[in-house]
């Protein structure tokens, strides 16, 4: 049972060593959790998720679970070079997997828009893998479902690729991009505010603020259904738990989303982190629940607007597009 006791800067490698929030605590033993007014740890303040752990174990690591110093030191050199380079930005794993392979490879090489300027500073941390469950640190095998609605999906959008807004993903219309959002390098930041009975977790992607009342009351009817679904918070011990179900099927674009529930524990680990671990059940996607664990670093950097629907000419100029398609595959047709 529950019970609760009460942006962009330039890309350079920002070196910063740590098996696990709770091994970073234990490096001092004078260290004491800082605590609100009301007596709970202080969680609040920016906390960037730069980490440049991958969220899977890359295979070259076999079990090893931790780097070593002569991982880190290769790491270093080999991230030093690409970085040196200055060229097409990095987003999440892809800094990693350039550091072995020798490879830039962008995730939207064909734009030109992108390039280091866009990321943040990254950090390394010691774990292999975000994911410490299943031991492997992969991920457990989706669904027959999943796959065969993924694979629905990618057909869809190849014969359908902006018959409407609708034919768009959630980012790209500035819906959503997710709560808990993960990803690392870009607008990655998050802002803690903390009261007696709620916190707060902004998210400077896509600024949304996660409103989570500390209470022992049960989740909202499972009738209703929210883009980022309904949390509530409890803390055991040191830990503040928060527990996420009511997730709108819209919200993802695998099968039995409203089946999902997210379990999140953070803990302050020093004055500058801050251990996040994520259980996630999501029987409609994965055959088992898994967890990920990141170290969040504390910054003295500001949360920046994400303005995704700034003029919002994206979208028009997407619409607008395949509209021309469609009359030069109309003229083309009439003229065979």
């Amino acid at each position: 049972m529950k019970t609760p006791t009460a942006v962009c800067s330039s890309l350079f490698l920002a070196i910063a060593f740590a098996a696990s929030g709770q091994a970073l605590a234990q490096g001092d033993s004078n260290w004491e959790v800082p605590r609100t007014i009301d007596g709970f740890p202080d969680l609040q303040g920016v906390w960037e998720n730069n980490t440049i752990t991958p969220v899977e174990r890359p295979d070259v690591f076999g079990d090893k679970q931790f780097l070593t110093d002569a991982d880190v030191e290769f790491l270093e050199q080999r991230l030093k070079e690409i970085y040196a380079a200055g060229e097409d930005a990095l987003f999440g794993e892809g800094v990693l997997e350039a550091a072995f392979s020798g490879e830039i490879v962008s995730y939207d090489p064909s734009t030109g828009n992108y390039d280091s300027q866009w990321m943040a500073e990254r950090t390394i941390h010691r774990r292999t893998s975000q994911i410490i469950d299943p031991p492997n640190g992969k991920f457990p095998p989706r669904t027959e479902a999943a796959i065969q609605a993924g694979r629905e999906l990618r057909e869809w959008r190849e014969a359908h690729p902006a018959d409407s807004w609708l034919d768009r993903p959630l980012g790209e219309r500035c819906v959503s991009f997710g709560a808990p959002r993960l990803g690392s390098g870009y607008n990655s930041y998050w802002q803690i505010v903390q009261a007696k009975d709620h916190v707060v977790i902004y998210q400077e992607m896509a600024h949304d603020a996660r409103i989570i009342p500390i209470t022992d009351k049960p989740h909202i009817d499972e009738d209703i259904k929210l883009w980022h679904g309904d949390s509530r918070g409890w803390w055991d011990g040191d830990t503040l738990v928060i527990e996420t179900t009511n997730y709108s099927e819209r919200s993802d674009s695998a099968p039995g989303t409203v089946r999902k529930v997210n379990v999140e524990r953070l803990t302050r680990a020093s004055d500058g982190s801050l251990q996040y671990q994520l259980t996630s059940n999501d029987p409609g996607s994965f055959a088992a629940p898994y967890t990920r664990e990141i170290i969040f670093d504390h910054t003295d950097d500001d949360i920046y607007e994400y303005a995704c629907h700034e003029g919002n000419y994206g979208m028009r100029n997407i619409l607008s597009g395949h509209r021309a398609e469609e009359r030069m595959a109309a003229d083309q047709a009439s003229n065979d």
